[in-house]
């Protein structure tokens, strides 16, 4: 299938188009009251909770350097308000409230999402809290979500557990993407290649320094799942190395004690897209008319005793490990794993070996050369 590849006549896949929300040099504390509530952080930004003065309404503010590693990084923010601009139609993609532009710092005032991440409902010891069916209707709203952005050559290029947020936890929400840090446009006239994002989340093509398409967004989109329904990280090994190699070999456990709970037409779904060769991956919107998404009555599927169960309450405040994200140097790629937008911390979490996030690349351009297969 024809996929579309970087556009290099912007800078590095950057939007260049003037954002069209109001960027005000008036005091950001003189409109919102920032609580106690941290909700991300990393080595150039922070997003923490925030109160419209006016109003009382809830936002997750996100402050962002515009210095980083001594090079200036404006375009790189603009970029992603650019693209918050672009999906702002889209009820899948977390909405843009407001732009503060002071010394140091832009301030993205985001729509907050309550929920936090979904990566909370990967972790093994919450497995009984969503069915299958649930699963179903999550994945089926990251697909719309992706499907917008690819229809408008947008492409993610982090998408992952902790950049999918949640409405609401108990009833389980909708989700809202995050963090465009990373997104890119897409086009006709050149090829862009870069080593970019979490290690356990890299699609094969990147750590084979092959074409970016919107392709990869679909093989995260795969491990979405993947995590979702076994909870289990399906590429994480115990170190960056490893991950590597299973990941270009697309090591994936698909056993039967693995996939005990999980239905066929789920499996089916999973080994469709993580398949190594980009052009073999279904995109998002042939992904939306897989026969497992178009199932709603799972009591066929699985155990009919246990189809009408309802979830337990989550508790929203479970947290992984802080993970961070590898990128290259400042060229149109300043971005780092702060950008998130709503992140609930609790540190205390013991998350087992399948579940750590922590390691990064140091230097992307470390990667064994026999990896690259």
């Amino acid at each position: 299938m024809s996929r579309r590849r970087f556009d290099c006549r912007s800078l590095s896949g950057l939007l260049t188009t003037t954002p069209q929300t109001p960027m005000k040099m008036e005091n950001f504390n003189n409109f919102y009251t920032l609580t106690s509530k941290e909700l991300g952080r990393g080595k150039f930004a922070v997003v923490r909770q925030c109160i419209s003065k006016s109003t009382g309404q809830e936002y997750a503010a996100k402050f962002l350097k515009k210095r980083r590693r001594g090079q200036d990084c404006r375009a790189e923010i603009l970029h992603e308000i650019a693209v918050l601009e672009l999906a702002g139609a889209c009820p899948r993609v977390i909405s843009l409230h407001e732009v503060y532009d002071n010394a140091s710092d832009i301030i993205l005032v985001l729509e907050y999402a309550a929920g936090g991440e979904i990566f909370n409902l990967c972790l093994p010891e919450l497995s009984e809290v969503v069915s299958e069916k649930d699963i179903i209707r999550l994945i089926k709203q990251i697909l719309e979500g992706v499907c917008y952005l690819h229809q408008n050559n947008i492409v993610h290029l982090d998408l992952k557990p902790q950049n999918i947020l949640l409405s609401s936890v108990y009833p389980l929400g909708d989700i809202k993407i995050v963090d465009f840090g990373m997104s890119r446009k897409i086009g006709n006239a050149c090829e862009l290649r870069e080593i970019m994002g979490t290690p356990e989340y890299l699609a094969p093509e990147i750590l084979n320094y092959e074409p970016i398409t919107t392709a990869t967004d679909m093989w995260n989109v795969g491990v979405i799942a993947y995590m979702l329904l076994t909870h289990t990280s399906p590429f994480v090994g115990e170190d960056n190395q490893e991950t590597f190699l299973n990941i270009s070999q697309v090591n994936v456990d698909y056993s039967e004690e693995t996939f005990a709970s999980v239905s066929q037409l789920a499996a089916d779904f999973i080994q469709s897209l993580l398949v190594k060769n980009p052009e073999q991956r279904p995109t998002a919107e042939s992904c939306l008319s897989h026969s497992w998404l178009q199932q709603w009555d799972l009591g066929s599927l699985l155990h009919p005793e246990d189809a009408s169960s309802s979830p337990p309450t989550l508790d929203h405040t479970v947290r992984a490990s802080e993970d961070k994200t590898c990128k290259p140097s400042c060229n149109g790629t300043c971005g780092t794993q702060e950008d998130k937008e709503n992140i609930p911390e609790d540190h205390g979490t013991v998350i087992p070996k399948r579940f750590r996030f922590d390691d990064s690349l140091a230097n992307p351009h470390e990667l064994v050369p026999d990896l690259l297969c």
